[in-house]
């Protein structure tokens, strides 16, 4: 590297990947981008799902904290993320995770769930009528509302939502 210009060019490239790094760690903590940023700030559209074994209406936990996390049994990185999802709730049983399924085969769904022994508030909404309001379409992604239902995060792809910035950003909710 003893030409100067090949050095600045390398300085450069590398202050490039070094920034590129710090927004892909950025997003992974809790990326707010994608399709309807503007829904931050905004009240949480408000829906009611009856999948037959269980009818839940969002506006009924209205002064909670919810983590509204949108799935499917096929989807492998909605998988990845459910342990975290489980492992969060145990542990911050103040804090209600709504896992709303978009499986359309309900035999799936209820074999999944069997199966892995899910332990979360959990409604199979085979219609999607309830993920095409935030205008989620790819899977996972989860919203977290405040107790006033105001949307105040979004998450984008799978989660460790036991990880302690994620864990204390929602005690800081539900202290409020």
């Amino acid at each position: 590297m003893k030409d100067p210009l090949t050095k600045h060019r390398w300085m450069r490239a590398a202050k490039c990947i070094a920034l590129a790094s710090m927004c892909v760690m950025a997003c992974s903590l809790g990326c707010d981008r994608g399709d309807h940023p503007e829904q931050l700030g905004r009240p949480a559209p408000e829906f009611v799902v009856n999948d037959g074994q269980r009818t839940v209406d969002l506006a009924k936990l209205r002064g909670k904290v919810v983590v509204l996390n949108f799935w499917a049994s096929w989807c492998a990185p909605c998988l990845e993320e459910l342990p975290s999802l489980e492992a969060m709730q145990h542990e911050l049983p103040q804090v209600v995770v709504l896992a709303v399924s978009t499986d359309d085969d309900t035999s799936a769904y209820q074999g999944f769930l069997a199966q892995h022994h899910v332990d979360l508030l959990t409604v199979q909404d085979a219609a999607q009528d309830s993920n095409k309001r935030y205008g989620t379409f790819r899977f996972p992604e989860t919203y977290v509302i405040d107790k006033s239902g105001v949307i105040r995060r979004k998450y984008i792809g799978p989660q460790n939502f036991a990880d302690p910035e994620i864990v204390s950003g929602l005690k800081r909710l539900v202290a409020q």
